[in-house]
């Protein structure tokens, strides 16, 4: 491994970008424009339209994990997981479990290739039963706009390749020492994947923020992707309060740049 990474417990864990896709703050919701705008600025965030994309490789207990996949480069966006994680000496066929957090294309993308074939051909695929749900339902599907029909067919597709490999979350630890954290709202099977250990724990808890300095400052402030708004935003201010008191490292998905990557008493903000 690599020296960016944090060591929990059994585990190693290292950030893996994607790259960036473009997010306009008019995205968000609950929050005026400029009030959004300022927080970034007294943040020092110099691109406010600009996501960053994350995946997570956690390493342990004879395990290699992968927490999301990001977008495969779909139209032109992202693309850099797979060579970041090549970089780190990690072969796709050596990932022998795929954590969704959730199934919007910047975080499942990254798994399938140009020629609709697994890109990590020896991987169990797990994500929530809610999420499952969702994307295989047919009336869902048929209210859907254009482009969200293009991302129900993308996860569809993506299910059928990995067929009997794709799994849905219990109650179980994963292994043990990592478990599932649902955080229903920006998807019905949104969720986290938490580790815990004697000293330290971490939760990867996806897409319970876009902008981070805004939504932590703000978490009433929701975005145009939560398939809930509401459910979202209680969501995220029922695990901010958790892991604020219970002093939990944090990672997401979009967090932006190495002073992002993790951070603990959100009750103060990112720090």
């Amino acid at each position: 491994m690599h020296d960016d990474f944090r060591q929990i417990g059994d585990f190693q864990v290292a950030a893996l970008s994607d790259g960036n896709m473009e997010a306009s703050l008019d995205l968000l919701s609950g929050i005026e424009i400029t009030d959004a705008g300022e927080i970034q600025r007294s943040a020092g965030v110099v691109e406010p339209g600009n996501l960053h994309i994350y995946g997570y490789l956690i390493c342990g207990r004879g395990r290699t994990i992968l927490v999301d996949s990001g977008t495969g480069g779909v139209n032109n966006v992202g693309g850099q997981l797979k060579s970041n994680l090549l970089r780190r000496g990690v072969t796709p066929d050596r990932i022998d479990t795929i954590l969704l957090t959730h199934a919007h294309p910047d975080h499942i993308g990254g798994l399938l290739d140009d020629n609709h074939q697994a890109v990590y051909p020896c991987a169990d695929v797990y994500l929530h039963p809610n999420e499952l749900a969702h994307w295989l339902d047919d009336e869902r599907f048929a209210q859907a706009n254009e482009r969200a029909q293009r991302n129900f067919t993308r996860v569809r597709k993506t299910l059928d390749v990995y067929g009997t490999r794709v799994h849905v979350l219990n109650e179980r630890p994963i292994v043990e020492g990592l478990s599932a954290v649902p955080l229903p709202g920006h998807t019905p099977g949104h969720t986290g994947y938490r580790i815990d250990a004697d000293d330290r724990s971490l939760l990867i808890w996806g897409d319970i923020v876009h902008f981070p300095y805004i939504q932590t400052a703000r978490p009433e402030a929701t975005v145009a992707f939560d398939i809930d708004p509401v459910q979202a935003q209680a969501s995220r201010q029922r695990i901010m309060a958790q892991v604020a008191e219970e002093g939990v490292l944090v990672a997401g998905m979009h967090f932006g740049g190495s002073d992002l990557l993790w951070c603990c008493r959100l009750s103060a903000g990112i720090s």
